[in-house]
């Protein structure tokens, strides 16, 4: 069992509604079990919402991903659930291995809160990053999920969701909701857990209305992401995606972060033997340091 949660986790982590109609906030946490993060997020905020009772819109329910992997503190089972969300894998309806059940699970959950029951539907995806980062928004453009992306106050990453196919902010964009991924940070990093927390109190404050001084750990609990661990808005599109196939022995060279400035011909990672040089002048995004993934990193530029 992954040692950062104390208990078996279940797969509605909570649910909260005043009774007012109004929008639904669907927040995932868990999609990969190597990043508990929001997941603790989900637990401390439904907490919160319990005690101290506030009036907010519509409801907001926190569901887990993969719940076995989670309790094993591995990325995945089978295969990265985070890759299994493509229009081929739902319309199947086939569950051969552990990530496909999870995943027909999870979709089982949102048709019990339907479009028609609610003025608007959101969903926000809790992750963390294998390497040191400054937190930061994945938006994919389409519905009006930039817009909404933008009422939030750190980076902002365009073009992830066009690059790989199957995560499931693609697969809830396609079904009309609007909303992104939010990496708060590194796995084990505490300020993660603040991230997430903050970026779920802002969610609920601009989908649901929650006026945030009702709540008794306000405003530590959103100021320790927005003003002390958010760098200042800016956007970035990806322009690079290094993929990697099971076989490859690939290696990053140490010490790159998130966001960290990169130089035409510096060299980045070894592959197979072979040195992988960056071939912009431009940023580096999400260096893999584990051992489970196929994306070796990414070129991001500013826009």
């Amino acid at each position: 069992m992954n040692e950062e949660l104390k208990e078996e986790i279940p797969r509605i982590i909570g649910k909260y509604s005043s009774g007012k109609a109004g929008p639904l906030l669907f927040v995932t946490g868990g999609i990969h079990g190597n990043e508990p993060s929001g997941v603790k997020a989900l637990e401390t905020v439904f907490k919160e919402l319990e005690k101290t009772n506030p009036e907010i819109e519509g409801t907001i329910i926190g569901v887990a991903g993969n719940k076995k992997a989670l309790n094993q503190n591995n990325r995945y089972i089978d295969e990265d659930l985070n890759r299994t969300w493509t229009k081929e894998n739902i319309q199947s309806g086939v569950k051969d291995t552990h990530e496909k059940k999870e995943m027909f699970e999870i979709i089982g959950i949102l048709k019990e809160y339907p479009e028609s029951n609610f003025t608007k539907r959101y969903f926000l995806d809790c992750h963390t990053t294998s390497s040191p980062s400054l937190p930061y928004v994945s938006v994919q453009e389409v519905n009006d999920n930039d817009e909404w992306a933008h009422k939030f106050p750190t980076y902002i990453i365009r073009g992830f969701s066009d690059i790989i196919t199957g995560d499931i902010d693609h697969y809830l964009s396609r079904t009309g909701m609007t909303g992104f991924v939010f990496e708060a940070g590194q796995h084990t990093d505490k300020t993660s857990v603040e991230n997430h927390e903050g970026v779920i109190w802002l969610a609920l404050k601009e989908a649901c209305n929650l006026d945030l001084s009702q709540i008794s750990t306000y405003p530590e609990c959103v100021d320790r992401f927005a003003k002390k661990n958010a760098p200042p808005q800016k956007t970035f599109e990806i322009v690079y995606r290094h993929g990697l196939e099971d076989s490859d022995i690939f290696e990053m060279q140490p010490g790159y972060e998130n966001f960290q400035k990169i130089e035409k011909g510096e060299l980045l990672a070894k592959q197979n033997g072979n040195d992988v040089k960056s071939e912009w002048d431009a940023y580096i995004f999400m260096p893999l340091y584990q051992s489970q993934g196929n994306d070796g990193f990414f070129v991001v530029k500013e826009v």
